[in-house]
């Protein structure tokens, strides 16, 4: 007679998380607020990198152009050689900039996320709350406090916006805009104005700049729901309504 073989015993399924007090809530949160500190690291990393690319491909223009100054004359052909180099300087810095505001944006929808969780982490542990000195929500003037940003729009983020490398950026490259129109305007006989043509020109590309930035952080937010506002922001929409 054949022995008879016991059945497998068939482990039961996992019930679902239905609310914060499981015990794999807090794994699955504490998982995700570190996928997101990587992403925000390899933000910062590229944001970094592509700025310093976009400095030393400027810094060997000038020195270059400093070569180049010593072996012919300052005449037209070196304004030519000059205004070819700078138009390089100025798209490499122009893509450079676009490129680090795309980071800041992708950073921002981070902070978005570990604010989440980290009103998650509050929603477990209550008493934890006053020892967090991140932002817990997730409205977009508590995240411009992560940034130490006073506000999210206004002349105040302008002004913060300076002090960023977006901003340094930005600021180098509008002078090589500046400096682009001013040689431009030598070549075409406008010595006497040059100077005035590379201001305007350095404004010109500032202005531009300014523009294609102001709102970015409002539109980014606008497609990430606050589901957690401040108090004072809720308070604030009930009085409008």
């Amino acid at each position: 007679m054949s022995e008879e073989r016991p059945h497998a015993i068939t482990p039961p399924e996992p019930e679902p998380v239905t609310n914060l007090a499981d015990p794999r809530a807090i794994q699955i949160l504490s998982t995700e607020h570190w996928s997101l500190l990587a992403t925000r690291s390899l933000v910062y990393n590229e944001a970094f990198a592509r700025g310093g690319m976009f400095l030393s491909f400027l810094s060997m223009s000038f020195v270059a152009l400093a070569l180049l100054a010593q072996a012919m004359a300052f005449g037209d052909q070196f304004l030519a050689v000059a205004a070819i180099l700078l138009a390089f300087d100025l798209v490499i810095g122009l893509t450079t900039y676009g490129r680090i505001m795309g980071a800041n944006e992708d950073d921002l929808r981070t902070v978005h996320g570990m604010a989440r969780i980290r009103h998650g982490y509050t929603e477990i542990a209550p008493d934890v709350t006053r020892y967090i000195t991140t932002p817990i929500h997730d409205d977009v003037d508590a995240l411009m406090m992560a940034y130490g940003s006073p506000s999210s729009s206004g002349l105040g983020v302008i002004l913060y916006g300076l002090t960023t490398s977006g901003g340094m950026i930005g600021l180098i490259t509008s002078m090589v805009g500046g400096v682009l129109t001013g040689v431009l305007g030598l070549m075409f006989g406008a010595a006497g104005a040059a100077v005035w043509i590379g201001v305007g020109g350095a404004a010109l590309v500032f202005g531009m700049l300014v523009l294609l930035t102001t709102g970015r952080i409002a539109r980014t937010q606008a497609a990430m729901p606050a589901l957690f506002p401040s108090p004072e922001t809720s308070s604030a929409s009930e009085m409008q309504r």
